[in-house]
């Protein structure tokens, strides 16, 4: 672990560097530019609220925000893990010349969309006032929460990094597996609500993004307490998972050029 410190503090800089010229580079050609960071999960909002309310007649309050808050978090997850199966393959010119700490790659994509869930938490903040939603000390709750996404999100991706380098199908079987991942979160139905035991018991303690999504949801527009012992028990894991994967990239990381 002082190898991947001083890694660390060695190419920060370039991790968030290399983020900010992802993130110019994104809206360069685009006339909406910054906006589409906005307005994509916005659209997705209503699409579902739309689908929720009209076609199925959720009574779930404060509806909007709720699915906003569900998107926001799953984006982030989604977008980080199945960029990184591919990670080395398309920093292929970099990491073929110079050497640099593989697990740099995915902090960059961490940053990149960490920043674009940022934007949309900010969305979310206005949502809450628009609708009057009383906050209390329990959305300080958030800070733990987000940890707990990173180190998890963090963790799966060391591992989908090195095994992606070796198995080309790995993309779309996540594709697949996060696509059936979607549907188990609850971002447009509430699993508290909706969901009978015992599935409800298992999908919230099986399924560290739904526990969080549902925890989100408690201490920002409910005013309640999250999951506070499952929110610890993930967190452990995620650290794990992350010594683990970072370990596994160290070992491994001299032949993923040869496989290239």
């Amino acid at each position: 672990m002082k190898r991947f410190r001083d890694d660390l503090k060695k190419y920060y800089k370039y991790a968030k560097y290399s983020a900010k010229s992802d993130l110019k580079a994104e809206v360069a050609s685009s006339y909406l530019n910054w906006l589409w960071w906005i307005l994509d999960p916005l659209l997705f909002m209503l699409v579902y609220t739309f689908i929720a309310i009209i076609v199925f007649r959720s009574g779930v309050q404060y509806f909007p925000v709720f699915v906003f808050i569900g998107l926001t978090l799953w984006n982030f997850f989604n977008k980080t893990v199945i960029g990184s199966v591919k990670i080395v393959r398309n920093n292929s010119a970099i990491v073929t010349k110079v050497y640099i700490p593989k697990f740099v790659l995915i902090l960059q994509k961490m940053m990149v969309n960490g920043f674009k869930m940022l934007v949309s938490f900010a969305l979310v903040i206005v949502m809450m006032v628009i609708y009057q939603i009383p906050v209390t000390w329990n959305i300080l709750y958030m800070i733990p929460i987000l940890l707990v996404l990173g180190l998890l999100t963090f963790g799966i991706c060391c591992f989908m990094l090195h095994f992606g380098v070796f198995v080309d199908d790995l993309y779309n079987v996540m594709n697949v597996v996060l696509r059936l991942v979607f549907y188990m979160s609850g971002i447009f139905y509430s699993i508290g609500d909706r969901v009978p035991e015992p599935f409800r018991s298992i999908l919230l303690k099986c399924n560290p993004v739904s526990m969080l999504m549902e925890s989100s949801r408690r201490c920002m527009i409910y005013s309640g307490a999250p999951y506070r012992k499952l929110i610890l028990v993930w967190g452990i894991i995620g650290i794990l998972l992350c010594i683990l994967g970072i370990r596994l990239i160290y070992k491994y990381e001299n032949s993923y050029v040869k496989v290239m």
